[in-house]
């Protein structure tokens, strides 16, 4: 070093003085332009630009081609941490290399999701890896290592969690809020999020659009109080896309954008994505809230050190000692090899009656479906380098002359008023643009294709492929492939290789006469008889036919007549017919009808799918069903002599299913979420209390259609010698697991544990520990376990503490949540309960231990919770177990604001208080009303809420 080179650039001081002596040497305005996702290059410091953000949920995503690993929760499927560690090196190392070349690339990546799995209706289901908190951090904390890489000081990527908290709902994602009581927080919805970051390989965590209790989670207090207690790392928290603004502008949780920013900013957020590349409004808002005294320059110092922090450890400053610098493995063999092997892992077989696998000599088969030519990608893809369907899977396993193919779409002309047909034009180079092939900062804004000649009308038209894909949602498929999509300029092409991207340009809706959408009248007072309107989904306008092509427009639609010129059914029944063995392959596109932004209404498969199943049975019974999905369906598998699902499975899914097919690799993924037999069985989409809703496998108390943990094997496996010890701070667990088939597979061993009589409601088992083990035909292995006694514990909510109960412990091991092998039962040394301290300390509202009808609200806009009567708005009932009242209580303090009534009684049911609450000036005017309360001793006690009123604390007086 010299005496002119700045000790931000001295390689050999430690970091913390290093960013010190950096963070100095900014001037303010340097400083707060860092707060914007795109932050600017200081070339007086000769600091580069610095952008905060770079999807990487299951391979680089947006920049262009990449290696494309199987969604998030088909490496949930896997159950296997060593192969997603693998897949985190291989996609952060891609991401090296791609920075290496395109200096768009981001080495902070959005990456993973660890939002349980809580509801299978959750449009975004394929970002997580399972419903079980547990599983969940175990695959994330794998996937964050590969991420990070080994080196002790330097890192290969920054991982940065998504989406904090409780964020299972696309249905008004950005205004909903998520009730979630003391219990479900720690016991469920932190867990996956805390053992993931304590094991030391995030870099951060992005707050979700939704409330957590009345409180946008971008000025969330647990993220303070909760995220930056668990660990001694500077941790950088980065909004997610619009969510400052949303404070205002949508959720109307402050007045101006100001108070918003310095809000989000003093809670936590250190980089704020918002308006795309455009930072200048953040920097007013940011200089604006300087300026009116809400924010200081130690506040703007905080969170830039935490940007800093990553950028360090990065390698950022240090280019020569940076040990991933050079990288510039891409698609390298291995990488493809590992893709094919994540697919194959993450494979699971459902039922099996003996069909699988095909190995007989000469055996014909038909793969038939939607889904059967097709290696469908999703929001968070990158563009695909290689590419294998189910059909070019078997074709090369198989050979092409044993495999017969019917796709099952509906062949449609459609007809127009005056007789002619919608015509799509020749274009010779159509097929030569794929979408996102050169990569976007924000895909979204990627437009449609104009270059290419919009559709016309002719006297014979064109046959199209209708795709039905439920819910009314259509596709249709020029004779070349190109979808019809609708560009900017409104008119009507075939030219898109799949339906994408943020707004989906290419689906639509026919709608009938008499329909309620399209109503009786096309909108000029004339029936549209027997014909369709061509309603265009993304915006809403219908289909006409204009002089210069077809187009959309809002007025002036074209009456369509659908004319079938063949079934989807027929042609799948023919194949059906000539074949030994049928396969069907059903599942979603991942573009829609369930996926950012959109929810799903049913878990039902789609009615055209439902068809071409039942043709394709009634043709050949020797017919299985292979979902190829981003989430769970309820099915009817009575008939079915197989089912397998997989998600979906990136670049090598036609061959890795193929392989498992073929019994060339025995199916072992495990489900790592429950799939219900009926939509009946679900709780609301908004209902996030797991324990009081009966939720997941953790609570679920009927008959799922495949249970937590599900998967069968080729081989068969014998599960024995449990055997159990309890240390003072753990639990030893040892038992063997046999392949007694005649084939090598791998097995996932699962362990779960209950309290044998627990005091207040507890899982009905909770995953403790799983092992995915491969064993030879004929071997056996002992699988050992050390369990922490706090895997044990509960949320004491009298007491605001984790708490061991004493008593007996079940272990259960086995094959499934429902498929248990061995059991035996522990007694770990646990703390007795002792009854709330009321007298002392009080009843927060929110730590009740059972509730009717009750929302949990924020008590001020900065921290705290209330409750108040939820949806009816009219009552609520909140219930306290045993309360220690000591000698004796004069009388009863609450914290109200609002207006309505209190009224509270003890367990045998006498009401001994009667609050009439006067209104308050506003949700957080609260006001403390006092009123005689006679009790002693231990009671439970009952508090009902009547009218819109917010209950903060209840407080008692000797």
């Amino acid at each position: 070093m010299t005496a002119q080179t700045p000790l931000f650039r001295d390689s050999q001081l430690p970091f913390a003085k290093r960013i010190d002596d950096l963070l100095s040497r900014l001037t303010l305005d340097e400083r707060v332009a860092m707060l914007h996702q795109f932050g600017p290059a200081v070339e007086r410091l000769g600091v580069t630009a610095f952008r905060t953000g770079q999807e990487a949920l299951h391979g680089v995503a947006w920049m262009g081609p990449a290696t494309v690993f199987p969604q998030a929760v088909g490496l949930g499927a896997t159950w296997n941490e060593e192969l997603v560690r693998r897949v985190g090196e291989a996609v952060s190392t891609e991401a090296r290399a791609m920075r290496s070349r395109d200096d768009r690339v981001g080495l902070n990546v959005w990456a993973p999701t660890v939002n349980l799995l809580r509801h299978p209706l959750w449009g975004r289901n394929e970002e997580g890896y399972s419903e079980d908190p547990r599983l969940t951090s175990a695959i994330a904390t794998a996937y964050t290592r590969g991420l990070r890489g080994d080196h002790p000081a330097y890192w290969r990527t920054a991982p940065v969690l998504k989406h904090w908290l409780a964020h299972n709902n696309e249905t008004d994602r950005a205004t909903a809020s998520s009730s979630v009581r003391p219990r479900v927080l720690h016991e469920y919805d932190l867990r996956a999020f805390r053992e993931t970051v304590e094991a030391g390989a995030v870099a951060g965590v992005m707050p979700a659009y939704n409330l957590v209790n009345g409180r946008p989670n971008h000025v969330s207090p647990y993220l303070a109080e909760q995220l930056r207690a668990w660990t001694e790392q500077d941790l950088l928290v980065c909004s997610d896309a619009g969510a400052p603004s949303n404070l205002v502008d949508s959720e109307h949780y402050f007045d101006t954008h100001e108070e918003a920013t310095a809000a989000a900013l003093l809670a936590g957020v250190d980089s704020f994505t918002d308006h795309g590349t455009d930072s200048s409004k953040i920097v007013e808002r940011v200089r604006g809230a300087l300026d009116q005294g809400l924010l200081t320059e130690a506040d703007i110092d905080t969170a830039v050190r935490r940007q800093l922090s990553v950028r360090f450890r990065l390698g950022e400053f240090d280019p020569l000692l940076d040990p991933y610098a050079d990288a510039k493995d891409f698609d390298t063999p291995a990488h493809r090899a590992l893709a094919r092997e994540a697919a194959e892992q993450a494979i699971v077989l459902l039922k099996n009656d003996g069909l699988l696998p095909l190995t007989g000599d000469g055996t014909r088969i038909a793969v038939v479906g939607l889904l059967a030519d097709e290696c469908k990608l999703d929001w968070y893809s990158g563009t695909l380098i290689h590419r294998s369907t189910p059909l070019e899977g078997l074709y090369d396993r198989f050979g092409a002359d044993r495999v017969g193919f019917a796709e099952g779409v509906d062949r449609v002309r459609l007809r127009t008023s005056d007789g002619t047909y919608l015509s799509v034009p020749p274009a010779d180079d159509a097929s030569e643009e794929v979408r996102g092939a050169e990569g976007a900062l924000d895909p979204a804004l990627l437009a449609g294709r104009t270059d290419l000649p919009p559709l016309t009308t002719d006297a014979v038209g064109t046959e199209l492929a209708l795709i039905d894909w439920g819910e009314g949602v259509l596709t249709l498929r020029a004779p070349d492939g190109r979808y019809l999509s609708v560009a900017e300029d409104g008119f009507v092409r075939a030219s898109a290789d799949q339906p994408g991207g943020w707004v989906v340009q290419e689906t639509f809706r026919l709608e009938p006469r008499g329909s309620r959408e399209g109503g009786h009248e096309n909108g000029h007072g004339k029936e549209h008889g027997n014909g369709h309107l061509l309603r265009h989904v993304g915006t809403g306008r219908y289909v006409s036919v204009t002089a210069d092509g077809v187009k959309v427009a809002d007025e002036n639609p074209a009456v369509l007549e659908l004319e079938i010129t063949e079934h989807g059914e027929s042609a799948v029944a023919r194949a059906a017919a000539s074949a030994d063995v049928v396969l069907v392959v059903a599942g979603n596109d991942p573009h829609i009808n369930g996926r950012e932004t959109e929810d799903r209404t049913t878990l039902a498969l789609p009615a055209h799918q439902r068809r071409l199943l039942e043709a394709a049975r009634a043709a050949n019974p020797r017919t299985a069903l292979i979902l190829t999905s981003s989430y769970p369906y309820a099915i009817d598998p009575a008939d079915l002599p197989a089912v397998l699902w997989t998600a979906h499975g990136g670049q090598a899914a036609g061959t890795a299913l193929a392989r498992v097919l073929a019994g060339d690799v025995s199916p072992a993924g495990h489900l790592p979420q429950t799939w219900y037999a009926s939509d009946t069985d679900l709780p609301g989409l908004l209902d996030y209390d797991v324990i009081g809703g009966r939720q997941t496998y953790l609570y679920f108390e009927g008959t799922p259609l495949f249970p937590f943990g599900h998967g069968l094997s080729y081989a068969s496996f014998v599960y024995g010698d449990l055997a159990a010890r309890v240390g003072e701070e753990s639990a030893q667990v040892t038992f063997t697991v046999t392949n007694t088939g005649d084939t090598a597979a791998d097995e996932v061993a699962q362990l779960y544990g209950r309290p044998v009589s627990p005091s207040v409601p507890r899982p009905r088992r909770e995953l403790l520990a799983h092992r995915r083990v491969h064993l030879p035909a004929g071997a056996t292995t002992e699988l050992s376990f050390e369990l922490p006694l706090s895997a044990f514990e509960f949320w004491d909510v009298a007491h605001g503490v984790r708490r061991l109960e004493p008593g007996g412990y079940e272990l259960l091991a086995g094959a499934s949540a429902e498929d248990i092998r061995l059991s035996a039962t522990i007694e770990p040394a646990g703390t007795p309960p002792t009854p709330r301290p009321v007298l002392e300390r009080g009843l927060r509202s929110a730590d009740f231990d059972e509730q009717r009808g009750a929302e949990i609200v924020d008590r001020t806009k900065r921290s705290g919770d209330a409750v108040t009567p939820g949806a009816d708005g009219e009552s609520a009932e909140l219930r306290y177990r045993a309360c220690d009242f000591g000698p004796g209580t004069r009388s009863v303090t609450v914290e109200v604001s609002g207006e309505g009534t209190l009224e509270l009684a003890l367990d045998d049911g006498r009401a001994i208080a009667h609050l009439d609450i006067a209104p308050t000036t506003g949700p957080y005017a609260y006001t403390s009303v006092t009123t005689p309360f006679d009790a002693s001793g231990v009671h439970d006690l009952r508090v009902e809420l009547r009218g819109p009123l917010r209950l903060a604390h209840v407080g008692f007086s000797g």
